[in-house]
């Protein structure tokens, strides 16, 4: 005979896709009353208008149905209260006091900086994609935004305009997309608003609380897409994470690898390590087989060599060549590690996910699984 035991273990398994944690950990089971084949399921939702709502009663609905002598099901949803959601932002802070850093030197989360030395080198759209190429491997990944001036990553991963962030409290729980757990600056602005016009203390500020106050969970990898340049967000990211890794992007051009080595030698003076550099807008390949270098070739070889003279070892770890549908993915917020498996950018992107894979850790030193082709 099916108890309501049977049924709360099948409904606590249900997964918070949030919080991505199941509900039966998060307390928000309540009374399970089974009478004959009808169950009578009680739940209880973070806030009012939690926009993952209607999935987690669905999921909860489809859990209890599939415990053998179900056959109906009904789900009563209500609200915590005041006290639930204070104990449950406890829990999620797992010891941590508000506002405290959790990405700290003891944290198991890599933490990467995607730097170059100036705009248009296609950083932003790189960055997308290796956390897109990155989550795909079965990581857990999160992006932030850190070019508060010149957001795009919300576009660049298809999440919609107007998305925000979940708000528990003074916790905010960030949108997910591709499997990549996402906070920018872009999801704040009002309708109709769409240029940031802050200085340093604030832009400090913000870039603080994207760190402290985004509850981003378990990471295994941590990608923080910085603005261009060596300005006050960069000091500030360095004075907050003085322990974190630096990519380095480039094009090819002399022009652009003279001010990306500028980049990566600012980040070594706060005390963060780069770990390579990245040349995108490399050579096309013309259906002749043709190479047009319509960026010159040899940058990142240059950024590299110049980054590594002082005895570091700063490889070039990838060389990701033009591609049109890198461009229209990035156009289109659909990453083309994932739709243009055969295109020689994604090839590129993929491999260099793989290799920052291997030489990082996963969580309590677990082994990094390797799931994309």
């Amino acid at each position: 005979m099916t108890s309501a035991d049977d049924v709360r273990r099948a409904v606590a398994a249900v997964s918070d896709p949030e919080l991505r944690r199941p509900i039966g950990d998060l307390d928000m089971v309540r009374d399970i009353v089974v009478e004959g084949g009808s169950a009578t399921v009680g739940i209880v939702l973070t806030i009012v208008g939690c926009p993952a709502a209607t999935k987690i009663e669905s999921d909860v609905r489809r859990a209890a149905a599939s415990v053998p002598g179900i056959d109906a099901v009904e789900v009563e949803v209500g609200v915590m209260t005041p006290e639930e959601r204070k104990r449950l932002t406890e829990k999620l802070r797992d010891g941590r006091a508000p506002r405290q850093m959790p990405f700290g030197p003891d944290s198991l989360t890599r933490v990467i900086l995607v730097s170059s030395g100036k705009g248009g080198v296609g950083k932003s759209t790189v960055t997308a994609n290796l956390a897109v190429a990155l989550a795909d491997l079965g990581l857990a990944v999160g992006l932030v935004d850190a070019d508060v001036h010149g957001f795009s990553i919300p576009g660049l991963l298809g999440i919609p305009a107007g998305t925000q962030p979940t708000r528990i409290d003074d916790l905010m729980l960030p949108p997910v997309a591709h499997g990549v757990k996402t906070i920018s600056i872009g999801m704040f602005l009002r309708e109709g608003e769409g240029v940031v016009a802050w200085r340093g203390p604030m832009l400090h500020r913000t870039v603080s609380q994207f760190l402290t106050d985004v509850h981003f969970g378990d990471l295994d990898i941590l990608l923080i897409d910085m603005p261009p340049g060596t300005g006050d967000i960069a000091i500030s990211i360095g004075q907050l994470l003085p322990h974190a890794e630096v990519l380095v992007v480039t094009t090819p051009q002399a022009a652009a690898a003279e001010v990306a080595i500028r980049s990566g030698l600012v980040a070594r003076q706060t005390g963060q390590r780069v770990i390579g550099v990245i040349e995108n807008m490399a050579g096309l390949t013309l259906p002749d087989g043709t190479v047009v270098d319509l960026f010159g070739a040899g940058g990142g070889a240059a950024v590299a060599e110049a980054l590594s003279s002082d005895g570091a070892d700063v490889p070039l770890l990838a060389s990701i060549p033009l591609s049109p549908a890198l461009r229209a993915g990035g156009d289109a917020g659909s990453p083309v590690v994932l739709d243009a498996e055969t295109d020689a950018a994604a090839t590129a992107i993929r491999t260099l996910a793989r290799s920052l894979a291997g030489r990082g850790r996963g969580l309590a030193g677990r082994p990094l699984p390797m799931s994309l082709g």
